[in-house]
């Protein structure tokens, strides 16, 4: 029998150690793991690309909000830092940032994309996502 409750499959991904070589983080922020978020190689490029074009910060936020047309919606934005509670995944070259209750909605989540003209894009995969519209930027759970 699998000692871990029907709760623990909506926790947060548990801490991971810090990357070596890192510099410490800022008081209540802790390195999480690519079972949070993770980003395929293309979308780790493209973000990448977009950091460096748009100079708002060096982290990429991914947020879940209310709103959209199944209820919940998903944010990304570039920050200069983490705020205190959030947590820090690497994957594919990249830094994201997550809020603890977000985090509640993200994990096991695929961060995608594609340069295609027609339904080109990011593409989330959720698997917590009991529905989604057909543009993928809202989901409901």
């Amino acid at each position: 029998m699998d000692s871990s409750s029907a709760s623990d499959s909506a926790a947060p991904a548990a801490p991971v150690a810090e990357p070596a070589g890192v510099p410490p983080l800022p008081p209540g922020v802790r390195w999480g793991s690519e079972q949070l978020v993770l980003l395929t190689p293309a979308a780790g490029t493209k973000v990448r690309s977009l950091i460096a074009r748009e100079q708002q910060g060096d982290y990429l936020r991914i947020a879940i909000t209310g709103g959209g047309c199944n209820g919940l919606s998903y944010k990304m934005k570039f920050v200069p830092e983490p705020r205190r509670g959030d947590l820090l995944v690497r994957s594919a070259g990249v830094t994201v940032v997550v809020d603890s209750k977000s985090a509640l909605y993200l994990k096991g989540t695929h961060l995608d994309y594609s340069a295609a003209m027609v339904s080109g894009g990011f593409k989330f995969s959720n698997p917590n996502a009991k529905a989604s519209c057909s543009c993928g930027e809202s989901f409901s759970v």
